[in-house]
C-alpha cells in the first residue's frame, strides 16, 4: 500500500506575492525533502492549488479577504521555487476555488492508502479543511500534518490550528 503526500497551495501568492510571509519561504527545503523521499519509496504526491478568477473580489472570500491572489495562469498562481521543479507531469493536480478541494475529497475516496500526510500553505484555511476532507473520506487511515512543513502568518492560528488537528484524531508530528 502506498502513501499519499498532498502539498496545499505551495504557490508563489503564498510564499512571496500578495499573501506572502516569512516562514512560508522557510518552509521550501522541508517540503522538498519530503516530495523527494515520497519519490524514492514510490509514494504519491499530488498537489492543491488555490485558483480565483479576475473577478474574485466579487465572490465572498473576495468580499472577505480583499487580496486578489492565485489568479488562474498568474505567476501568482504558480508554485514556488524548488517545489515547482520537483512538480512530475504525472502527478494530479487539484484546483480548488475555496479552500477545501471537492475534486480532492472524490479522489481520495474509496481509495486504499497506508497514509495521507498534508505540507503546504495556510495552516489555519487550507491546510486544516484538506486535513479534515482526508479524514472524512478516509476514516480508518491515519491523516497527518508536519507541523514543520506549514505555517500561517499568525503564529498563533498556526499553533491553535494545529491543536484543532490534533482534536479531529489528524497526527500532527514534528511539533515544538
Amino acid at each position: 500500500m502506498k502513501k499519499l503526500l498532498i502539498v496545499v497551495d505551495y504557490q508563489n501568492d503564498f510564499v512571496t506575492g500578495s499573501l506572502g510571509f516569512p516562514k512560508a519561504k522557510e518552509l521550501e527545503r522541508r517540503i522538498c525533502e519530503k516530495i523527494q523521499a515520497c519519490r524514492e519509496n514510490g509514494d504519491e504526491v499530488v498537489f492543491t492549488f488555490d485558483t480565483h478568477t479576475e473577478d474574485y473580489l466579487n465572490t465572498q472570500e473576495g468580499k472577505n479577504l480583499p487580496v486578489p491572489h492565485c489568479v488562474s495562469g498568474t505567476d501568482g498562481w504558480r508554485l514556488y521555487g524548488s517545489v515547482a521543479a520537483l512538480r512530475e507531469e504525472g502527478d494530479r493536480q487539484f484546483k480548488k476555488p475555496c479552500f477545501g478541494s471537492a475534486e480532492l475529497f472524490d479522489y481520495l475516496r474509496g481509495r486504499e492508502w497506508e497514509s495521507v500526510e498534508l505540507v503546504g500553505l495556510v495552516s489555519n484555511i487550507c491546510v486544516i479543511s484538506n486535513a479534515v476532507l482526508a479524514k472524512t473520506a478516509l476514516p480508518e487511515v491515519p491523516v497527518l500534518v508536519d507541523a514543520a512543513c506549514t505555517a500561517s502568518y499568525d503564529e498563533e492560528l498556526n499553533r491553535k490550528a494545529l491543536d484543532i488537528l490534533e482534536g479531529l484524531q489528524v497526527i500532527v508530528t514534528n511539533r515544538k
